[in-house]
């Protein structure tokens, strides 16, 4: 009895050792989703935006979910995964945690709108305790995110304003937004992975800029005026050749000779007269 009693124990202890949170579960590899992800936000106007004091971040008190407007982009916190997008109602793009800008976890608590059951007892003038949700495998590959100089913030990224007048039906399908976001917009993320990821977009969709499609335009030769008009060369004129009637023609002209005109031809030269010889040549 004592020995059944020794393996249940032992048999309960290997099982709570292979129990593991659900954090330390987060897939940890850098990457960015493409814009294909429909998150159930549908803004009817461009939303008012406000900034958070001492950080280059905007946040979006009057929209019902964790918004936020970062480094030219928008981010949402949903349903513990955090999305990206160019326009303020998508679509959007997953973001792995790994690959997350660092000022976007700093974000205060108090200006997460819906902040998740987690967030609770968490201090609201501090950012979420990223490194106890998600485990110590993300911890180690961003040690150090909530240490920074103050005095050196950055600034804030332009707010893409223009996407006010895009709004209900009038709110630009994929294939329109990079192109009039790249007319309006100039501004260009700091952050090198989003770059890329607009880069990619830009290649996709064909537009210009985009190194990997770039297209050589072949331009079509302009008319000259005519004082750049390059000076006339005259031509020799051309030889002309003979038409088959006048060669038959030439050829009648010329008669061969006569066999009596031949004779008289062949008597008429005179034969050559000997060499005289001299006194030293011995004569036959």
């Amino acid at each position: 009895m004592q020995k059944l009693r020794y393996a249940v124990v032992v048999s309960a202890v290997l099982v709570c050792c292979t129990i593991t949170p659900v954090a330390a579960e987060v897939n940890i590899g850098i990457g960015i989703s493409l814009p294909n992800v429909s998150i159930g936000i549908n803004l009817p106007l461009y939303p008012q935006l406000v900034p958070v004091p001492g950080y280059p971040v905007y946040y979006a008190p009057g929209v019902q979910t964790n918004y936020f407007f970062y480094d030219g982009m928008y981010w949402v916190y949903q349903d513990d995964y955090w999305y990206t997008s160019y326009w303020y109602n998508g679509p959007w793009s997953i973001v792995d945690p790994v690959a997350l800008p660092v000022y976007l976890l700093r974000i205060p608590v108090r200006y997460y709108h819906h902040p998740p059951a987690y967030f609770h007892g968490w201090r609201s003038d501090e950012p979420p305790r990223w490194g106890q949700h998600w485990g110590p495998q993300w911890e180690q590959h961003r040690r150090g995110w909530d240490r920074w100089n103050r005095n050196a913030v950055p600034s804030r990224a332009p707010l893409p304003t223009y996407q006010r007048q895009f709004s209900g039906d009038r709110y630009p399908r994929m294939e329109q937004q990079q192109r009039l976001h790249q007319q309006h917009y100039g501004y260009q993320p700091r952050n090198k992975d989003f770059r890329q990821q607009q880069q990619q977009q830009q290649q996709q969709q064909g537009m210009p800029g985009a190194p990997a499609r770039q297209k050589v335009w072949q331009e079509q030769p302009q008319p000259r005026s005519p004082q750049q008009q390059p000076p006339t060369v005259k031509q020799p004129p051309p030889v002309k050749q003979r038409q088959p009637d006048q060669q038959q023609r030439f050829q009648q002209n010329v008669q061969p000779r006569q066999p009596g005109q031949q004779q008289r031809f062949q008597q008429n030269q005179r034969p050559a007269e000997p060499r005289n010889q001299g006194p030293w040549e011995k004569r036959d």
